[in-house]
């Protein structure tokens, strides 16, 4: 058997393991053996690669896969779960440019004048795709980590300048299939990423993980574009499978937040605003428990559903939350959790935070399979969560998250909120089951009063 086929042949086993990682991935259960099994199709796909005839610059290779290791594992390693999102931003973002820079350093090695049309169709697509990923990624990750506002930045005539800008890429790709230059090259790219900023700065708050998805899958189209660039039929199965499934991701987040794509990107919505513009909070009152008063009912419940939001990744609460989890099953209580799909600030955020915790899968119960048991739960425990659990999404029309699907925590028989304060969500609207008489709040950190209650539930 020849090199070439040996090659191939790996990196036919590499794709299918690319494939079964995706599988894997989309059952919490199965997701740890995903990653493996993908992780191991890419180190096939990189230990083959370095027996490809005609490869040369090895020890620079292998210096900037040394830099990458120093980089990212530790970045891995010693990153905070609330803290994750941001990482997945930047990452996304280092894709996106890296395939960018491979449609450059292509179109700088070739002969523009005798290469086919298609050729630099193919590197066009990959620059602009690719830097848009880069400095749309850059900017998210700025507004998760607080270096910039994570409220929408909006200005007057915003989308006619986005249309401006993307007309000009438009035709400088035009002038370079026309007239292939390195000046005309550059151009392009500038204006790519300036693209990809001014489009996120826009989008803020509660449409978070729906930027995320969208920015992952640019990146794979970014990859697959470069994989046709230097005729790798490996990144463009690779960079096709995180495209699909980018979209594929965004429409279900789409959906989950009862809005359109659009509507997401260019309505400015997620605004985060102060407590005190919360319409009516002023002259309303809310009835407060003690912990030690929702330990005793939690204890002598039937069924708990705890309900985790991003208020549970800030206080890095999930390990608490298993611990009474566990206090209150060794009691005879059932408990699950009811996880939204935009719950936090990325896809599948609680479900990731809680398998830290090595929660049960079991136990980890997707929206729609939640809903139909509330109304039989004793008690819904919403944990750092608002919007996600908020009526006014059925009952409310106008209000900004009408239409969007929710846990219907309002349907158990009695509601606990952990809060900090009265402030509203992502959404910046007041959160009517607050007030509901069947509520009860307990303000403070999250992990803190977890903790007071499982003492409570324990002395109960």
């Amino acid at each position: 058997m020849s090199v070439a086929t040996t090659t191939d042949l790996c990196y036919l086993i590499a794709a299918i393991g690319f494939i079964l990682a995706l599988k894997g991935l989309s059952s919490p259960r199965r997701a740890r053996l995903g990653n493996l099994v993908g992780a191991a199709g890419m180190a096939l796909a990189i230990g083959v690669t370095f027996f490809h005839p005609g490869l040369h610059h090895l020890g620079l290779i292998l210096g900037a896969m040394a830099i990458g290791a120093v980089i990212g594992v530790p970045t891995a390693r010693l990153v905070k779960m609330t803290a994750m999102p941001q990482m997945v931003a930047a990452f996304n973002g280092v894709g996106g440019g890296a395939a960018a820079l491979v449609s450059v350093v292509e179109f700088l090695a070739i002969d523009t004048k005798l290469a086919p049309t298609y050729k630099i169709v193919e590197i066009a697509f990959g620059v602009v795709v690719g830097c848009v990923s880069l400095s749309g990624s850059a900017v998210a990750f700025a507004k998760l980590q607080e270096l910039m506002t994570g409220r929408p930045i909006t200005y007057p005539a915003q989308q006619v300048v986005n249309a401006v800008i993307g007309v000009a890429i438009l035709g400088v790709a035009l002038a370079l299939f026309v007239s292939p230059s390195s000046t005309v090259l550059w151009i392009l790219l500038a204006l790519s990423l300036v693209l990809g900023a001014i489009l996120v700065l826009p989008i803020g708050g509660a449409d978070v993980p729906v930027l995320i998805s969208l920015l992952n899958s640019a990146t794979g189209l970014a990859v697959a574009a470069s994989g046709f660039t230097i005729g790798s039929n490996l990144l463009i199965v690779a960079g096709t499978l995180v495209g699909a499934s980018g979209i594929l991701l965004t429409r279900m987040m789409s959906q989950a937040m009862g809005r359109s794509l659009p509507n997401i990107l260019f309505s400015a919505f997620g605004a985060v605003i102060t407590a005190g513009t919360a319409q009516g909070e002023a002259d309303r009152s809310v009835r407060a428990g003690t912990p030690e008063d929702v330990g005793v009912l939690l204890a002598y419940s039937r069924k708990v559903v705890i309900i985790p939001g991003y208020g549970l990744a800030v206080a890095q609460a999930q390990h608490t939350a298993r611990e009474l989890a566990d206090i209150l099953a060794d009691r005879g209580v059932e408990v699950f959790y009811a996880i939204h799909p935009v719950a936090g600030r990325m896809p599948g955020h609680m479900n990731v935070l809680l398998a830290e915790a090595n929660v049960p899968y079991e136990e980890l119960k997707e929206m729609d399979e939640a809903n139909p048991e509330m109304a039989t739960a004793d008690v819904a425990l919403v944990v750092g969560a608002n919007d996600t659990v908020n009526p006014a999404a059925h009952t409310t029309p106008g209000s900004p998250i009408y239409g969007m699907p929710i846990i219907n925590a309002d349907q158990a028989g009695t509601v606990v909120f952990l809060k900090r304060s009265m402030r509203p969500g992502f959404a910046g609207i007041d959160n009517e089951l607050l007030y509901d008489p069947k509520t009860v709040m307990l303000f403070g950190d999250a992990k803190d009063t977890l903790t007071k209650l499982v003492a409570a539930v324990s002395a109960a």
